[in-house]
């Protein structure tokens, strides 16, 4: 071949191999008779749970995972919070998608009450009831505390400041006729409420979560725990004060040691969302969680356990987003 023809063969391929390059990537295959299917738009979500030794950040996890694989464009994550009223601010301002709140706490910010007096968020909508969340009192052997009038005088932790548990805390002392006048406050998460006790720095904690908890079974491992019973009396005139409140029974054995079950009251756990979120998409959250249960119950198996349709309303005492009626009204 002489120098002009391998100079024309050269030139014919490196035009070949530059019309492959610019060749426009494949397109997915249209379904059957339906039009050319487009790459779905990712959509951020992030999930405000609470401490990691609680019950949300696991089960938030679990979402994620689910939505994430069942959700085309979706990339949720979960992420540690201050729990329920961090997470409403955290809706609030845009760094939350989806949020994990007790009913009460959605309830006072919807309509401006308690820590949210002349804040109101009226743009907070409910996304489903999750399960029961259980205040748990919780106490050691030889504190001599068996009552709730018992916590009079002592170190007790009482949540985060300005969580849902310490809002809890506070009403059920009240309905003790104690004040935080009568006692050592200690604003501490469950994960510091549970080294504290341990070390022997506070006398009792307020645990809201879905049982068991971990933070409990944490302290049970090294301690004999107690649960303090809240009697009938005194869960009548909470519930009959604050509606948002359930009695509920902790069994015997959930606990190492507590053998016994334990009255007391719970709230309940739930999503909300802002109303700006897209109808399909939140209809898509419920559907896709709903129909992966195992997912939810391999996140914690106690509280995932509880996370059905047929309760998903139960306690919504906030105005039910668009793509949540859909879901329920189907």
């Amino acid at each position: 071949m002489n120098r002009k023809l391998l100079f024309v063969f050269m030139s014919c391929l490196l035009i070949v191999a530059l019309v492959g390059c610019s060749a426009p990537a494949p397109q997915a295959p249209a379904e059957e008779g339906g039009e050319e299917q487009k790459p779905a738009e990712q959509v951020f979500i992030n999930i405000a749970s609470g401490g990691t030794a609680g019950t949300y950040f696991p089960l938030a996890g679990g979402m994620a995972d689910i939505w994430n694989k069942n959700i085309p464009g979706v990339n949720a994550t979960a992420q540690s919070t201050g729990a329920s009223v961090a997470n409403i601010n955290l809706l609030r301002d845009g760094e939350a998608d989806v949020i994990m709140v007790q009913n009460d706490i959605a309830y006072y910010a919807a309509n401006g009450t308690e820590m949210f007096e002349g804040d109101a968020y009226p743009a907070l909508r409910g996304l489903c009831i999750l399960y029961p969340e259980t205040i748990q009192i919780v106490t050691l052997e030889g504190k001599g505390i068996d009552t709730v009038a018992d916590l009079k005088g002592k170190r007790v932790a009482v949540g985060a400041a300005g969580s849902g548990t310490e809002a809890n805390a506070r009403q059920i002392l009240e309905a003790a006729g104690i004040t935080y006048d009568d006692i050592t406050v200690q604003y501490l998460s469950f994960a510091e409420a549970a080294n504290n006790l341990k070390d022997g720095n506070v006398d009792a904690a307020f645990v809201t979560a879905g049982h068991p908890t971990a933070a409990i079974q944490d302290i049970g491992a090294q301690h004999p725990v107690k649960l303090v019973v809240v009697e009938d009396d005194m869960a009548d005139a909470l519930i009959a004060k604050y509606p948002f409140y359930t009695k509920i029974i902790v069994p015997g054995g959930t606990y190492s040691g507590i053998d016994e079950d334990i009255k007391t009251v719970a709230v309940q756990a739930m999503l909300a969302i802002d109303a700006d979120m897209d109808e399909d998409l939140a209809y898509n959250m419920l559907k896709t969680m709903y129909d992966n249960h195992d997912r939810m119950v391999a996140a914690h198996t106690t509280a995932g356990a509880k996370i059905k349709p047929e309760t998903g309303l139960d306690g919504m005492g906030i105005e039910l987003h668009p793509g949540a009626a859909k879901y329920f009204n189907k």
